[in-house]
């Protein structure tokens, strides 16, 4: 990959496994320093780290480091942006990628998880926009690209605060792409706000649910019987091509891509 974001630094939440940590490694691959952020042990987050490094090798490629942060707390995010900035002297790239999931009927969701999912999910976002976008638009260049799901377009039984959340996201960041759309220009780059919309993706997490879908067949068998419901491909997204989709949107050409909310999901929302 060209290192087109050489003096860039990105800051991705979520980002020590699954989506985020592709993610990461893509936008040190193209030349970005990365402030990985996410939970883990110390092996788990050495291991993101490295593996992170391991994409950003090459002259002009950035560095990498880890930063905490309880994205439920908003003084917390408030000292990650400032470390994340104070290391880097700058966020040009903010990927809100965090999220958090409990599934039961509305009526037995447990408040404290609506608290918690909203906190993680949407609230995290606003903090770290809030304070990003600003110094953004000082500078003419900033990429926010907010890891909604298909849930933030079409909604799902027992979902209730994940799906509020995810609608949420999308409609927040078309506020603030309308708000900063007409900051930067051309040439520098602009400034952009998007969604992206995955349905199903490949992770560890989902394995189990593919295991009980298989019926005694293969592995693609349960997959195809997992997706067979609402993703009319029949096949999963990897987290990579998710990452390909973000770093895209990273490049000068996509100064006008902005308010957008795009599905990844092999058909599902077109139905």
């Amino acid at each position: 990959m060209d290192g087109f974001l050489h003096g860039r630094c990105a800051l991705v939440t979520g980002s020590t496994s699954g989506i985020g940590l592709a993610i990461a490694r893509r936008l040190a691959a193209a030349g970005a320093r990365v402030a990985v952020h996410g939970l883990g042990t110390e092996e788990q987050i050495a291991a993101a780290v490295a593996s992170v490094q391991a994409e950003g090798h090459g002259e002009g490629h950035g560095e990498v480091r880890h930063f905490g942060g309880d994205l439920r707390d908003a003084g917390a995010i408030e000292r990650l942006m400032g470390a994340v900035a104070d290391w880097s002297g700058n966020i040009d790239i903010l990927v809100n990628n965090a999220g958090i999931q409990h599934t039961a009927p509305l009526a037995e969701m447990p408040p404290e998880k609506w608290d918690s999912i909203l906190a993680i999910n949407l609230g995290s976002a606003f903090h770290t926009m809030r304070h990003a976008l600003p110094a953004m638009a000082g500078r003419g260049y900033g990429r926010v690209i907010n890891i909604a799901s298909v849930h933030g377009l079409v909604a799902s039984k027992e979902k209730s605060p994940y799906v509020a959340s995810k609608f949420g996201l999308v409609g927040m960041s078309k506020a603030a792409a309308l708000e900063y759309a007409a900051y930067g220009s051309r040439d520098s780059g602009g400034i952009t706000v998007n969604c992206i919309c995955p349905g199903w993706v490949e992770t560890p997490l989902i394995e189990p649910q593919i295991e009980a879908h298989r019926g005694g067949g293969s592995r693609d068998d349960g997959v195809r019987a997992l997706l067979a419901e609402k993703q009319p491909s029949l096949r999963m997204s990897l987290p990579e091509e998710i990452a390909a989709l973000a770093v895209f949107l990273c490049r000068r050409e996509a100064h006008n891509l902005t308010g957008s909310a795009i599905p990844v999901d092999g058909g599902w929302t077109a139905q």
